[in-house]
């Protein structure tokens, strides 16, 4: 019953050795958004001390759920890749490990400028939400040290250094406004700035 589970984002892997020669091409033409690894070819077998065989890690992201069989027929078919798939229980760890991130003593690491893509997925903001909570702390930090009180000043701010910041902001525009609201009327940031100022002008 198990392997009849379905889910909507499903994990897979196929061998250079076996994939086709265009197997971008083939994914592409399934217009079902995928991610894929670097070629994992220098991961060593702890107990021989060999090479693996290359290999490409993947994962589907569908717009419905799907079964187990259902994916696991569309590797064997179009990638002729191993039947075994599972679902993708954190997106983060799936691509952690894509890249080997998290390294242990026999992966080697992959550059994440060779993660291969299609079908309209997002690599970008696939990124950006995975790494959405240190965003989060790092927009907090410029908002306190640059004492922004409107949220004006923090678009036109990441718009002028960091694009990706200035994506997170808009996606998260009801926090940041109501965070930069707070400060705007802190009474002790409002007493603050009445001390600072008569202190000036003493």
């Amino acid at each position: 019953m198990a392997k009849e589970q379905r889910s909507s984002k499903w994990t897979f892997l196929f061998y250079e050795e076996s994939a086709p020669k265009d197997y971008l091409n083939i994914l592409e033409e399934l217009h079902i958004p995928f991610i894929l690894s670097p070629w994992h070819d220098k991961d060593i077998n702890r107990q021989t001390g060999e090479f693996k065989k290359s290999h490409k890690h993947g994962a589907f992201f569908f717009d419905s759920l799907k079964s187990y069989s259902q994916v696991s027929n569309i590797i064997s078919n179009k990638l002729n890749g191993p039947a075994h798939v599972e679902v993708v229980m954190s997106p983060t760890g799936l691509f952690d490990y894509f890249t080997h991130a998290e390294a242990h003593p026999d992966k080697a690491t992959y550059d994440i400028e060779d993660i291969e893509v299609g079908c309209g997925f997002d690599l970008d903001k696939f990124l950006m939400e995975m790494k959405a909570s240190d965003f989060i702390h790092e927009v907090v930090d410029i908002i306190e040290e640059n004492d922004f009180t409107e949220f004006e000043e923090l678009v036109w701010y990441a718009r002028s250094n960091n694009t990706a910041l200035l994506r997170l902001i808009i996606e998260r525009t009801y926090f940041f406004a109501k965070y930069l609201d707070s400060r705007r009327y802190n009474p002790n940031r409002l007493q603050s700035i009445d001390t600072e100022e008569e202190n000036n002008n003493g």
